[in-house]
């Protein structure tokens, strides 16, 4: 098993990331991973992870298990050119004048514009009985499910159980690919997935991502938070896609910002003596920018063209130089997220 040893001059900082999920877009998270990985001083102690982050998070943690850093960004690249080759036959696919313009957007497609109006009058159980999903042989060639269990970096991925609307959070030793799915399942598109005779969706609906267990359950007092779904967005919503779009990027992001907010206020209150309570008030958030995603309709989220993954990875390689460049020094040290800003008006 691979340690993470710190070569360099600048002595190793531990760390946890919390990756937000949102389909394609998740290729920025991958931008990000790849470029904090060529940092030798960064020691990944853990990652929690919904959807499209649950993905990057399974991967890079198992591609650092068989062969550290550089294994883990070779696991990212090979699982987002293999989305990407699948989507090929995909008939999510832009149309010649969006592609001549250079939008990314899925919108003025004939055939997706269909598919969703017609997911709105019939279910996944109707349209897909055999509840065929794309990522599962990619998930299954690519991750060694039993090397995952003992990767030195610990995983927290979540799913929404449909029964109790509660969020479930899968560690290493329970993920499994039908965990991964579940993860990222969307249930206006496929069927709930079904783990230990429970049913279940998207975990963006309950934790996107969830924190709590990055609090309690590591060493780490720094979280990198590396998010995909816009908390502002310019602009009052007109149209019916941009409504739903904005009503579900406000639904994703509820979850998270409630756990921002409790960090914060238990950071004011609580007990430095106390063992719990002296976590949270060690806690430090730092977020990557991210200002691309908010001039990104949703419909490019089923998006997986090469080009476009690319795209999104280069952008979040830059986004993660600015990072660095403004927040390295904060890390070990102070948060770079004024999470107090939270709490007004509460």
């Amino acid at each position: 098993m691979p340690d993470q040893t710190v070569t360099g001059e600048r002595a190793p900082v531990l760390v946890d990331f919390a990756l937000q999920g949102g389909g394609s877009h998740g290729a920025f998270t991958w931008g990000v991973l790849d470029r904090l990985l060529e940092e030798p001083w960064l020691t990944i102690d853990g990652i929690s992870g919904t959807s499209a982050g649950a993905m990057n998070a399974a991967v890079l943690a198992d591609g650092f298990a068989a062969g550290g850093a550089s294994g883990a960004r070779e696991a990212l690249q090979t699982y987002w050119k293999r989305v990407a080759e699948a989507a090929r036959f995909s008939p999510f696919q832009r149309g010649p004048i969006d592609k001549m313009m250079g939008r990314w957007t899925l919108d003025n497609s004939p055939l997706f514009v269909t598919l969703d109006l017609v997911s709105r009058l019939y279910s996944p159980y109707d349209l897909n009985p055999g509840n065929s999903h794309p990522l599962r042989s990619i998930l299954e060639d690519l991750i060694n499910f039993e090397r995952l269990k003992t990767s030195p970096i610990r995983l927290f991925i979540t799913a929404t159980n449909v029964r109790t609307g509660r969020g479930r959070v899968f560690r290493n030793g329970e993920i499994t690919p039908d965990v991964l799915l579940a993860s990222a399942c969307l249930p206006t598109m496929f069927q709930a997935i079904k783990i230990d005779g429970e049913s279940y969706w998207d975990g963006g609906y309950s934790g996107n991502p969830t924190m709590t267990p990055l609090v309690r359950e590591l060493d780490s007092d720094d979280t990198i938070l590396i998010p995909i779904n816009p908390v502002e967005r310019p602009g009052t919503p007109n149209s019916a896609r941009e409504i739903l779009n904005r009503l579900n990027e406000v639904s994703f992001n509820a979850v998270l910002l409630k756990e921002l907010r409790m960090i914060a206020l238990m950071r004011q209150v609580a007990d430095p003596g106390h063992t719990e309570g002296a976590q949270w008030a060690k806690m430090r958030i730092h977020m990557v920018p991210n200002a691309l995603m908010a001039t990104l309709g949703s419909s490019s989220k089923l998006n997986a063209e090469w080009e476009f993954l690319t795209m999104l990875r280069d952008e979040g390689r830059k986004s993660a130089e600015t990072f660095l460049a403004t927040s390295a020094d904060n890390l070990g040290k102070r948060s770079s997220l004024d999470l107090d800003l939270l709490l007004e008006g509460v």
